[in-house]
């Protein structure tokens, strides 16, 4: 293939230097927005108070039980199993919506036998329709004093405190009779003094303490305000919690913004031609002759990191498969108890979580190794050695992490859980230790990268082009998940889940993206099919509105996390904005598909480009519209953690970060690969297979459930979704059994593509290039 370096490469156009412009600005605007917003959730971030303490003077609970209380539900990964505040997983109930449950009825049993002598079911509907009614007014009464640091509670407060230790005692030591066994916390499992983040005493006690908290929060209006630290969140009548009005008004305001930004976008988009400009006219389609290519070392050796995705890919959905499992049969696999002894739902959870970031992530890694030379148009000496040692680094931070979370949910490591076990946090479990290996291994991948890419920067004199582009967006990856070690065991849970969001939600739903469009970008130029300028102007075009929309767009995380009420506004506008930028794929989506139908039979990168065309509609299917649906406050109010929120979750990640990490696996492996031993056959059945696997996973069955949950919220309490009698519901347990035909049409298309990265590997060409001797123009890719 020819060179395309010109005069548009090293001469920015006026029209590009005001993108870069407006893209810099919408960056520190955003930006400093949320970190504004950051310090205001800070100054005003629910109170833990140094005491609790009932009217007779006795300590209830100290903020050392209350943290350290939170500190053994990370311990034991219990957000793999069931929520806090929402946030968690789905198999288990929501410990807050519980914990206030059986606060709030205790409360009510105390005034129930102290004024009539009887039992609150036992009462006449005059008399319970009293004692509800004080109930209310006495829970939501903010009792800490002046400076925040002690708290008062009354009698019957004190009363269903005790109820809620004593439920949990029950609990842990009992199992809860789904699928969290008995035993799970053991006093041996932590020294008896000098404990890493738990307090001395009994740690059932403590974790008591720290649900409780999470149910005082969302029950106690913020002093001065008529609204809980959680916005009224979880809804339960009996504690006075209801819709707000924030909540409806900015859930209209959200669509009304988002009607008339969709109306200008689509404006300015096709008024001032962002789209792709084909590089190539009907019979001037460019010529791919794999037979010429001749791979650098480091081109070959990036072949491994392929096939090391396609083995943890199959992993994770087999953990997947178990966990679907496990709905229908909790405490065990067909009847196979030891499975569920070794994996119980939490952990599997673990696993699969993890494995779905590590797999799509390794295979951008590969991607980057593999088009760093032709980037830079020559071989860096000895690259393929550091190739070799990030490969064994990251295999050995992906197997150290998983036994770590092992070894720690199963109590194994004592005070070092928290660096070397399973840190608690949903997408954030492998402990500190792993989390610093993986920030190490991304940082000698971006020395590999700048490297290899190293006289492409120096060539292109524009510091905001192409080349440019792909380096600032490959030093996001590293960078933006340095965040993670903000957050520690002993620090507040509002402001801990502040920074968890900005791993989650700003990792990989904001720099991915970015990433991931430049390196569609980039890999449509390097094929010759669009040109460079009109891919660069997209490029920033699309930027600006993924930071414009999605940073802020975080917000949607912070309605009920013990965030100030005007994040609710911030969420739902910029949440609803978010869907912008996606619709606008399908028009990119579309082109795609033209310039892959233009190429014909002899098109190599045929498969690349389905899977890249099914990025970008399972990113308005997935990340568009599902995410949309939940992140409006009305809905989200009555569907936080539910089904509805995984059916989005696996229609984004795999949807879009899956699909688009197999195309960049497969245009990788196409160049490196012997052109007579590829066969598309396979890979469009696992192709097919994939996608309609995951829609019937989405649509069968997944949202149905979510639906039946969101109507047993708004007539019931949201409790009542996340009880087990609730899921052994005859109708959801259908719906669950019904899932296993999708994911097995979904596990087909797994196999088929790790047989054909196994069978790639012994295929592969030999390398064709010396170290620091420059390639020929027709093997560089830009």
């Amino acid at each position: 293939m020819a060179s395309n370096r010109g005069k548009q490469t090293n001469k920015p156009t006026t029209v590009n230097s005001l993108l870069k412009s407006v893209t810099i600005v919408t960056l520190l605007l955003s930006f400093t927005a949320l970190i504004v917003g950051g310090y205001w959730i800070f100054e005003n971030k629910a109170p833990t108070p140094l005491e609790v303490v009932a009217p007779d003077g006795e300590i209830v609970m100290t903020e050392d039980t209350i943290k350290g209380g939170q500190a053994v539900f990370q311990k034991y990964g219990l957000m793999d199993y069931g929520t806090v505040l929402g946030n968690g997983s789905y198999m288990g109930p929501d410990y807050t919506a519980e914990a206030l449950k059986v606060y709030t009825e205790g409360v009510q049993e105390f005034h129930a036998e102290s004024q009539y002598n009887k039992a609150f079911d036992e009462l006449e509907s005059e008399e319970r329709a009293i004692i509800e009614d004080n109930v209310i007014k006495e829970i939501r009464k903010n009792r800490l004093n002046d400076d925040q640091t002690i708290l008062q509670v009354t009698d019957a407060q004190f009363f269903g405190i005790k109820q809620v230790e004593a439920y949990y005692h029950n609990v842990f030591q009992n199992g809860d009779n789904w699928g969290l066994a008995g035993g799970l916390i053991q006093k041996s499992h932590m020294p008896e003094e000098d404990r890493a983040y738990v307090a001395d005493g009994d740690q059932i006690e403590q974790i008591s303490h720290f649900f409780f908290w999470t149910a005082w929060i969302s029950s106690t209006e913020r002093i001065g305000e008529e609204i809980t630290y959680t916005n009224n969140w979880p809804y339960y009548e009996d504690a006075g919690n209801t819709m707000s009005y924030s909540a409806i008004l900015w859930s209209g305001v959200s669509i009304t913004i988002l009607a008339l930004f969709i109306a200008i976008i689509l404006y300015v988009f096709y008024r001032y031609h962002f789209g792709m400009e084909p590089a190539f006219t009907k019979d001037n389609y460019p010529v791919f002759n794999l037979n010429k290519k001749k791979p650098t070392v480091s081109q070959v050796k990036s072949a491994k990191f392929f096939l090391l995705v396609a083995i943890m890919f199959f992993v994770q959905v087999m953990f997947g498969a178990l966990l679907a499992h496990y709905y229908t049969e909790p405490d065990s696999f067909f009847g196979i108890d030891w499975v569920y002894d070794i994996l119980p739902f939490g952990v599997a959870k673990g696993f699969h979580l993890q494995l779905a970031i590590f797999w799509i992530a390794t295979a951008w890694l590969g991607m980057g190794i593999y088009i760093a030379p032709n980037v830079g148009g020559v071989e860096p000496k000895r690259q393929g050695l550091l190739v070799d040692i990030l490969f064994w680094a990251l295999v050995a931070v992906v197997g150290g992490s998983i036994i770590g979370e092992w070894l720690g949910v199963n109590g194994f490591l004592g005070n070092m859980w928290f660096l070397l076990g399973h840190q608690g946090w949903e997408y954030l479990e492998l402990g500190r230790i792993w989390q610093i290996g993986l920030v190490a291994g991304m940082a000698i991948w971006l020395f590999i990268v700048y490297r290899g890419i190293h006289n492409g920067l120096k060539k292109e004199r524009d510091k905001g082009g192409l080349i440019h582009l792909l380096f600032y967006a490959s030093i996001a990856v590293p960078a933006f998940y340095i965040f993670a070690f903000f957050i520690n065991p002993d620090g507040n849970f509002t402001m801990s889940d502040y920074w968890r969001w900005w791993v989650v939600h700003l990792w990989v739903e904001g720099i991915f993206e970015v990433f991931a469009v430049v390196i569609i970008g980039f890999m449509l130029v390097s094929m010759k099919l669009v040109t460079r300028r009109s891919v660069t102007r997209m490029l920033y075009f699309q930027i600006i509105l993924l930071l414009g929309t999605g940073v802020l767009g975080i917000g949607h995380h912070y309605y009920y996390n013990g965030s100030p009420e005007a994040w609710i506004a911030v969420g739902a506008v910029f949440s609803a904005l978010e869907i912008i930028p996606l619709t606008l794929l399908v028009l990119e989506a579309y082109e795609q598909y033209k310039m892959m139908k233009e190429g014909g039979v002899d098109f190599p990168y045929k498969l690349t480009f389905w899977f890249l065309v099914a990025t970008s509609l399972w990113n308005i299917v997935g990340a568009g519209v599902t995410g949309f649906l939940i992140n409006l406050p009305a809905v989200n109010y009555f569907e936080h953690g539910q089904q509805l929120t995984p059916a989005h979750a696996h229609a984004a990640m795999m949807g879009v970060y899956g699909m688009f990490a197999i195309a960049v696996l497969l245009y990788s492996l196409r160049n490196v690969v012997k052109p007579e031993k590829w066969n598309d056959r396979w890979l469009k059945w696992s192709f097919w297979t994939l996608n309609i696997g995951l829609f019937g996973m989405v649509f069968i069955s997944l949202m149905p459930i979510g639906f039946i949950q969101l109507k047993e919220a708004f007539d019931n309490g949201y409790w009542a979704t996340r009880t087990s009698d609730f899921l052994q519901q005859d109708i959801i347990q259908n719906l669950m059994l019904i899932r296993a035909i999708p994911d097995t049409i979904f596990i087909i298309g797994v196999v088929i593509l790790v047989l054909f990265c196994i069978k790639a590997m012994f295929n592969l060409r030999k390398p064709g290039h010396t170290p620091e001797k420059a390639l020929p123009d027709d093997e560089t890719e830009v």
